[in-house]
């Protein structure tokens, strides 16, 4: 039988993975598709590399998760572009699988986490993998605090109103949906749930920059707690 966490988790994903869809059928109905030069002003710009610098650690986690890079491509290949019905998906499906025999003790270990490998070879790559992660977050990090900065010196504050076209309201939207799922990951990691909230405040803040930190700092995200 399914724990109260586990049935929160998959409503709540749920019901953000429909929202999304919506947003985005909405979105199409009145201003068209997004594939046009005119939407392309700066902070849409600013908007879409921090979007898909977040897609980086959801696409990291789903390689990490999938047992075979063959089966992690197409998920990966939906996350870059479908975002957050992609993200929340996987998420279900993950929910759904869970052992009976894990819901007694911690499903969020079975959704979040890979148990580690048996033999040498395997805590190596594992190893591997940590190391490769951690410095290319910090590049990201870099990134988007480089690509922050010169939009605000080129085209001013965001917080304007003709800033909020459909499609940027549609992009914010897909953008906070996958903060929610970082933010139930740094949740279950963090030692204190002060720590967790501090960091949560912080990504829903200043966004990838965040994620970044959190990310490529001490004990990485990938392992155990």
């Amino acid at each position: 039988m399914a724990s109260s966490l586990e049935i929160g988790l998959r409503s709540v994903f749920a019901v953000l993975g429909c929202l999304m869809l919506a947003t985005l059928i909405y979105t199409i109905s009145i201003d068209d598709l997004p594939f046009r030069k005119d939407l392309l002003t700066p902070w849409m710009v600013a908007t879409l590399v921090d979007f898909y610098i977040n897609v980086v650690p959801l696409a990291a986690w789903i390689l990490y998760k999938e047992p075979k890079w063959i089966t992690a491509i197409p998920w990966i290949i939906l996350l870059v572009c479908f975002g957050s019905i992609t993200t929340c998906a996987y998420i279900l499906m993950q929910l759904l699988k869970v052992p009976s025999e894990e819901n007694l003790q911690d499903p969020m270990y079975y959704v979040l986490l890979r148990p580690p490998g048996k033999d040498d070879t395997q805590q190596k790559r594992n190893h591997s993998f940590v190391v490769t992660l951690r410095i290319l977050f910090i590049i990201l990090g870099c990134l988007m605090l480089g690509t922050l900065v010169y939009t605000l010196l080129t085209d001013g504050s965001p917080f304007r109103k003709e800033l909020l076209t459909p499609w940027m309201i549609a992009t914010l939207v897909d953008f906070y949906i996958n903060v929610v799922a970082l933010s139930v990951w740094v949740y279950y990691k963090e030692s204190s749930w002060i720590s967790a909230m501090i960091w949560i405040i912080l990504l829903i803040s200043f966004g990838r920059k965040c994620v970044c930190l959190w990310s490529s700092y001490g004990e990485t995200a990938y392992g155990d707690k």
